[in-house]
C-alpha cells in the first residue's frame, strides 16, 4: 500500500509543475465533486424560481462554491486524525503532509469570509446569510459536534447539504417559499440514503477510524432498513411540488419513475445484503438527484 502511494504520489508529480501540484491540492481542499451537485440543485432552483441573467447565476455559483469549499477545507482540517487512518482519505493533501493544517484552516475561514461578501454585495443579503448557514451547519453542526458523537450524524447535519435550493431561490427572487422549503426537504431526506449507502462500503475503515457511522454503531441489516425508510420519505415528500401547484406534469413523471427506482434498489439492497447492490444504490442515488433537479428545469420550460 505504502508503496502504491509512493508510486501515484510520483506520477502526480511528474504530471504537474509545483505551482500546479499546489493549486490542485488547494482545490482537492474545496472537495469539487462534492460540490457539483450542490451546485446543479442551486442553479436549477434558481431557474424554477425565476428567470434570472446569467451574470446572477455566477455570481451566485461562486458564492455557493466558496461557502462550500471553506466548509470543505475546515473539515479536511478538523478531520485530519481520521483522514489519516482511513485508506480512501489518507493520501488527502493534510494527511500526506503537502497542506499544513493551520494552512487549511486559514484557507477555509478565508473562503466563508469571501463567499458572504461576494454574495452579499452582488445578489443580495437573504442569499449570503443562507450560505453561510450552510457553512456553519456543516463545520460547527456537522463535523464539529456531531459527526464523532452519534449515528444520526449524517441525518441532522445533512440539513448544511440541503441549504443549496433555499439559497438558489433566495438569490432569484430575493424570498423564500414553501416551493424552496420543499426542494430543501428533497435533498434532505436523499442524504441518509445516499450517504449510508457509502458509509455500508467504507463500514471497516469508519470502525477503524472510531467514527460512529450508523453500520459500525447499529449494524448492516438496521442501516439498510433505515435506507428503505428514507427512501419512501424521499418519495413522498419528492410529490410536494406538484401537489402545491408548483410543477407539472413532466416533474410528476420523473419524480414518480425516479422514487420507484430508487425504492426497488433500496429493497434489493435489504434483501441482498451485498457490496454491489450498495455500490449500485450509492451510484444511483447521485442520478437520482441529478435527474430529479433537471426534471424540475424541463418542467418549467416546456
Amino acid at each position: 500500500m505504502e508503496a502504491s502511494r509512493a508510486s501515484a504520489a510520483s506520477l502526480r508529480a511528474g504530471r504537474l509543475s509545483p505551482l500546479g501540484a499546489l493549486v490542485s491540492d488547494y482545490v482537492a481542499l474545496t472537495k469539487p465533486k462534492v460540490q457539483s451537485l450542490l451546485l446543479l440543485t442551486t442553479v436549477t432552483t434558481m431557474y424554477v424560481a425565476a428567470t434570472p441573467s446569467p451574470l446572477r447565476v455566477a455570481l451566485t455559483c461562486l458564492g455557493g462554491y466558496l461557502s462550500a469549499g471553506g466548509a470543505g477545507a475546515i473539515n479536511h482540517y478538523w478531520d485530519r486524525d481520521i483522514d489519516a487512518r482511513m485508506t480512501r482519505t489518507k493520501d488527502r493533501p493534510i494527511p500526506s503532509g503537502r497542506v499544513s493544517p493551520g494552512a487549511a484552516l486559514r484557507y477555509g475561514i478565508a473562503l466563508a469570509i469571501a463567499s458572504v461578501l461576494l454574495l452579499g454585495t452582488t445578489v443580495n443579503w437573504l442569499a449570503a446569510g443562507l450560505s453561510f448557514a450552510g457553512f456553519v451547519g456543516y463545520v460547527g453542526v456537522y463535523t464539529i459536534w456531531l459527526k464523532r458523537r452519534t449515528p444520526q450524524n449524517i441525518v441532522i447535519g445533512g440539513a448544511a447539504g440541503a441549504v443549496p435550493p433555499l439559497v438558489g431561490w433566495a438569490a432569484a427572487t430575493g424570498h423564500l417559499s414553501w416551493t424552496a422549503v420543499f426542494l430543501f426537504a428533497i435533498v434532505f431526506y436523499w442524504t441518509p440514503a445516499h450517504f449510508w449507502a457509502l458509509s455500508l462500503l467504507m463500514k471497516d475503515e469508519y470502525a477503524a477510524a472510531g467514527v460512529p457511522m450508523m453500520p459500525v454503531v447499529r449494524g448492516e441489516r438496521e442501516t439498510r432498513r433505515q435506507i428503505v425508510i428514507y427512501t419512501l420519505l424521499l418519495y413522498a415528500v419528492s410529490q410536494l411540488p406538484f401537489c402545491a401547484g408548483e410543477l407539472g406534469g413532466v416533474y410528476l413523471a420523473a419524480s414518480m419513475v425516479l422514487g420507484v427506482g430508487f425504492i426497488y434498489s433500496a429493497l434489493r439492497l435489504y434483501r441482498a445484503a451485498t457490496r454491489r447492490a450498495a455500490l449500485q444504490l450509492y451510484l444511483f442515488s447521485l442520478a437520482y438527484l441529478a435527474l430529479l433537479f433537471a426534471s424540475m428545469l424541463v418542467d418549467v420550460r416546456v
